[in-house]
């Protein structure tokens, strides 16, 4: 297109991608712009040009969307936390469950009228309990920076709120400010443990404790439509889907690789008396063929609850062979979400009943995903029933 850094641009957006960037279209050339609204028109400086797109930073807004409302946080467009402050919580709904349906159309070549309306968090400000302030030494001023990283690039923003976390990680934060870490380049874990839940320091816990029981509520009704007498609870952490649903079946088997955390999911199990559970320490690659090999496919359901970068393939497959009744998938990430879906789906092995967005990081581009899959009756194996249910001698 022939641009160059500080050239000033007229753009009409379009749109806004995942991630937060607006889109703005020029002669079919993408220019992405960020902190903008789709139906703006806007004023913006050239900062990047690549083959086939460019980034601009926002100037001044000539047309402005009637979505668009006043951040509630002095630092939004400097701090890289956020990217939808300024946007109506309405709108931002909205925007997340297209989001979402463009992705698993284009990635995961899925009908997106199976995505559902977002599901709303009660407290869009001040829902986080657990956030990382980094500490960076600014030369200029011959002090630590505590905060996030910037929007624009890598450099530390120094800041003394956080209008998404709690006050209480706010009140942590006044205590680290006042009690600096001795050098740049050292991170500190600001957290609000679950109340009622063991959970090691390294080990992974939702962070949105305001939406969460919506979340649970979503998944129970998906496993309840399912009829599923036996659930797997893959990547299960301490313990808390699996615990959370364990009355609703008659089996629960967790599997996780991390022992510290299968230790905790044991001790939070004991703590609300539950004599259907076991929790066992292994990669799922290896647990999960075992497992599934004890209960029959038509009775059986699995929840996994991946890392971002999503299931490794060898999982994927042995899912695909042996056909359970019911997945459900909770993810943070949905184009990794989307490729495993179409794995899964291909040569309709299963298919997508239903996927529900929610929306447990207001403010931000990000959104958690849960999606029903359910096994195909044209490809599903004849059900050969499994073991009776045997707690694992192994307690590992």
């Amino acid at each position: 297109m022939g641009f160059t850094p500080g050239q000033i641009l007229t753009l009409t957006v379009s749109d806004v991608a995942f991630g937060g960037e607006g889109v703005a279209r020029l002669d079919d050339f993408v220019v992405f712009v960020p902190f903008v609204l789709p139906g703006e028109v806007v004023e913006a400086e050239v900062v990047e040009e690549k083959k086939r797109f460019a980034r601009a930073r926002l100037l001044r807004i000539i047309q402005t969307s009637k979505d668009r409302v006043t951040p509630a946080c002095r630092y939004f467009g400097v701090c890289g936390g956020c990217q939808y402050q300024h946007m109506a919580y309405e709108a931002q709904l909205e925007l997340k469950r297209k989001q979402v349906a463009d992705i698993f159309a284009r990635i995961g070549g899925l009908d997106p009228g199976v995505v559902a309306p977002a599901v709303p968090c009660p407290q869009p400000y001040g829902y986080r309990n657990r956030i990382m302030i980094r500490s960076q030494w600014d030369k200029f001023k011959q002090g630590l920076n505590l905060g996030f990283i910037r929007a624009d690039c890598r450099l530390v923003v120094d800041i003394e709120e956080c209008k998404i976390a709690e006050p209480a990680l706010n009140q942590q934060l006044r205590e680290v400010r006042a009690h600096p870490p001795p050098k740049g380049g050292l991170k500190v874990v600001l957290r609000i443990p679950p109340e009622g839940w063991e959970v090691p320091p390294d080990s992974f816990f939702q962070n949105n404790f305001f939406l969460l029981p919506g979340m649970v509520r979503e998944v129970r009704e998906r496993l309840r439509d399912s009829g599923s007498r036996h659930l797997i609870d893959v990547y299960c952490g301490v313990g808390f889907f699996g615990i959370e649903l364990a009355r609703d079946v008659e089996h629960l088997v967790g599997i996780e690789y991390d022992r510290m955390a299968i230790r905790a999911a044991r001790a939070n199990a004991a703590a609300r008396g539950l004599a259907n559970a076991e929790f066992l320490a292994g990669t799922a690659e290896e647990l999960v063929p075992q497992v599934l090999d004890r209960f029959p496919p038509k009775e059986t359901t699995l929840l996994l609850d991946p890392p971002r970068k999503g299931c490794q393939p060898v999982l994927l497959e042995v899912l695909r062979q042996t056909s359970p009744h019911q997945l459900l998938y909770i993810s943070c990430h949905p184009a990794t979400m989307a490729r495993d879906l179409n794995i899964l789906c291909t040569d309709n092995v299963f298919e997508v009943v239903r996927v529900t967005p929610l929306d447990m990081f207001p403010q931000t581009a990000h959104v958690e995903c849960v999606a029903d899959l359910r096994r195909s009756t044209a490809t599903a194996p004849s059900a050969t029933p499994g073991g009776a249910f045997q707690p694992a001698h192994d307690q590992r």
